[in-house]
């Protein structure tokens, strides 16, 4: 079933309308903000992709996960963050326009950071040969079904900015019907595995779903940044993109391992129910004052 034509064909399409929906949220605008603003936006890319992927080596050394489940959780580590972020973000009154900016460029930036972090992972953990090709093909393959969507998205808010507001409802409510169905497919896929691992796979993709949010927040915060900034770093770098994780791990022309894709499929629900708490932690001195301000 893992090299179905249907679920060859299923997985990009799924994973092109999610990604069409983040461009039809970004303008070039966002780009340029890294030039004006970088200190924000450095912070956020060495949390992610330097912080996040070394944290979670250690999670699963330090749980013994199985050496599939382990590169598992190195993909979802080495993954951008997802565009739920924003929506988190706002709601813990957080700097959305910095959320953006970092998925923006961390999407760009992960197409050649996943594979280097996925490859020393399959050469650590499993030591069979596996590889996801770096080779300029595959790139190019990898950079159309990913960035292809987002550059499209782009283009339709720039040229025809009511379509693209008129879209933008409708394909966050399909990316999430999507998501839905490929976190399903992935359990569905090694379902006694799940039923196996879910209690330690669970535990550990927890435990770095809370060390992403802390390194998030922390670490800007420790860097004398905003809290607005530390936030949205924070919702950021904790909801991860792991549509594209599942998307890679189950791609019959990539890592082809239904197991690879569990980690990220139990990770994508626990994710929302931290974030919300996290949301609603950071929030709360902000809405306090703002009542207090109305009240005085």
């Amino acid at each position: 079933m893992t090299d179905s034509p249907l679920l060859t064909l299923f997985l990009p399409i799924s994973l092109g309308i999610i990604m069409l929906g983040l461009g039809l949220s970004l303008t070039i605008a966002d780009f340029v903000r890294v030039v004006r603003y970088p200190k924000p936006v450095i912070i956020g890319l060495v949390c992610q992709i330097i912080l996040l992927p070394l944290a979670c080596f250690l999670i699963t050394l330090g749980f013994a996960l199985e050496a599939a489940l382990a590169v598992g959780m190195m993909l979802l580590a080495s993954a951008p963050g997802g565009t739920t972020a924003n929506l988190y973000s706002h709601l813990a009154h957080g700097d959305v326009a910095l959320n953006i900016t970092l998925t923006a460029v961390n999407s760009v930036i992960a197409i050649l950071t996943m594979p280097l972090i996925v490859n020393l992972s399959l050469l650590y953990f499993m030591n069979d040969g596996q590889t996801i090709p770096l080779q300029f093909g595959k790139v190019v393959q990898v950079f159309i079904i990913v960035l292809g969507p987002v550059a499209i998205g782009m283009l339709i808010r720039r040229q025809l900015p009511r379509l693209a507001a008129a879209l933008q409802k409708p394909v966050k409510i399909l990316s999430a019907l999507l998501l839905l169905v490929i976190i399903v497919l992935a359990v569905a896929k090694d379902w006694p595995t799940f039923v196996a691992y879910a209690p330690v796979v669970g535990a550990a993709a927890l435990c770095f779903n809370l060390l992403s949010l802390a390194v998030g927040y922390w670490v800007p915060r420790l860097l004398k940044l905003p809290k607005p900034q530390a936030v949205a770093i924070g919702m950021e770098i904790g909801i991860h993109n792991g549509t594209l994780a599942i998307a890679l791990a189950l791609s019959p022309m990539l890592l082809n391992n239904k197991t690879m894709a569990i980690p990220a499929a139990i990770y994508g629900v626990l994710m929302f129910f931290t974030a919300a708490i996290f949301g609603w932690w950071v929030s709360r001195g902000v809405t306090k004052a703002a009542a207090d301000q109305v009240a005085a």
